[in-house]
């Protein structure tokens, strides 16, 4: 197995340290090109910001690009740099690669505390968390929403077939959407040109700047392509007895091969789509039991939900389970929250499955159906999309088709 090392939150929230962000300006310019204009976006690892090309023509939108400035010494944009440069080289020829938002530019900047990396990007209208709230009831139309699960697909067909790389973290803040209009972003930065921003000063004296990302309602719908973006925490296995080991996904779209510690490949970006599907057809998520009281991830409440909507695991699931309960990673991980875990079982919390393959937790099964958590969809519908989704949400990961082979799913159809 490939040992691949991460630091995780394991739902632990960063505490904001003001020192680790580059404590931009609007007009400041950065790299002898770069001005500064107008804050987009941040997170707990960078900052984003609307900057003007200064080798470009200023009148023009095109002249707009969205620079991330990462902060201080951050590792994961040391490797969203590297892969992106990698993925954008491997094959210009696949349609899938334009499906992938990967940086223009990537530069280091010295800030009062160190070494920040910023990476250019084309500047898109927002993720699809917020995009789908400009429809009715707030929920993106089914025949949309097919059209996008099928360029998502393409893309994800690239980065697993041609660049053999699992995104391992694909969610709805990942996934942006494209501006329907140049006017869009133009009249944006036009309204920003004419007022200062607004800011407030943080505890050690330092301007923290507000966010702007409303581009108003949509004014068309032709020419929005989704994106998938932020490849920080991305993984390449170039061989095929390459294989993750270490915890990787969001907590809602985790594979059960995560959480079993039976080692992860590109099945799990295929897992990890298949449940972001209910957010975008329900507005909530398929797996509803995660976490505790204290909002904590419970890793044995989540396979009590997968064994409720999916059955139970295949006993070739559990005996690969079993036979590396005693496996310790080849280096320890630690956790924002300083704890150390020597192996998936000790992060996870299990064991799961005893000798006999009996599930542990039977009393944490609820009494739930796959069919009954898709009330917006009509029969026939809710069917085919069933028949689609159940090839995605497999318990072996072998069992999953791949990005390419759902694309020939009659659920994807345009009628």
């Amino acid at each position: 197995m490939n040992a691949m090392r991460r630091s995780l939150t394991r739902n632990t929230c960063r505490v904001y340290k003001s020192k680790d962000f580059y404590p931009a300006k609007p007009g400041e310019v950065l790299a002898d090109r770069y001005q500064i204009l107008v804050k987009v976006g941040w997170g707990t690892t960078s900052t984003v910001w609307f900057v003007r090309d200064m080798r470009s023509n200023e009148d023009e939108p095109e002249g707009v690009v969205a620079l991330k400035i990462a902060n201080t010494n951050s590792h994961i944009a040391d490797n969203e740099c590297a892969i992106e440069q990698y993925i954008a080289g491997k094959d210009s020829s696949h349609r899938g690669l334009a499906v992938l938002r990967t940086s223009s530019e990537c530069f280091e900047i010295t800030g009062p505390e160190g070494r920040q990396v910023c990476l250019a990007y084309e500047p898109m209208r927002e993720p699809l968390w917020l995009f789908r709230r400009r429809f009715n009831d707030g929920m993106i139309p089914l025949p949309l929403l097919k059209a996008y699960i099928r360029i998502l697909l393409v893309g994800i067909d690239y980065l697993h077939t041609e660049c053999k790389t699992v995104h391992t973290d694909l969610n709805l803040e990942n996934i942006m959407v494209s501006f329907e209009d140049p006017a869009v972003m133009g009249d944006f930065m036009n309204d920003h040109f004419d007022q200062p921003m607004e800011y407030k000063i943080d505890s050690i004296g330092r301007p923290v700047y507000r966010r702007h990302n409303d581009f108003g309602p949509l004014r068309q719908l032709r020419n929005i392509i989704p994106k998938i973006a932020d490849f920080g925490h991305c993984a390449r296995l170039d061989c095929d007895d390459d294989w993750g080991i270490y915890p990787i996904q969001p907590d809602h779209y985790r594979a059960p091969d995560i959480v079993l510690g039976c080692g992860w490949r590109m099945s799990t970006d295929i897992w990890n789509l298949g449940a972001i599907l209910w957010d975008l057809i329900e507005g909530k998520e398929l797996f509803s039991q995660v976490y505790d009281e204290e909002g904590q991830y419970q890793a044995k409440a989540h396979l009590a939900e997968m064994i409720a909507l999916l059955g139970p695991p295949p006993q070739e699931v559990i005996a690969r389970y079993r036979s590396l309960l005693e496996y310790e990673w080849p280096q320890p991980m630690a956790t924002v929250d300083d704890s150390v875990y020597d192996s998936s079982n000790q992060f996870f919390g299990g064991p799961f499955f005893d000798s006999d393959g009996k599930f542990l937790y039977n009393n944490l099964v609820p009494d739930r159906n796959l069919d009954d958590t898709l009330p917006s969809l009509e029969k026939k519908e809710r069917e085919n999309f069933l028949s689609f989704v159940r090839l995605m949400l497999a318990w072996h990961p072998e069992e999953r088709k791949t990005a390419r082979e759902l694309l020939e799913h009659p659920f994807l159809r345009l009628k």
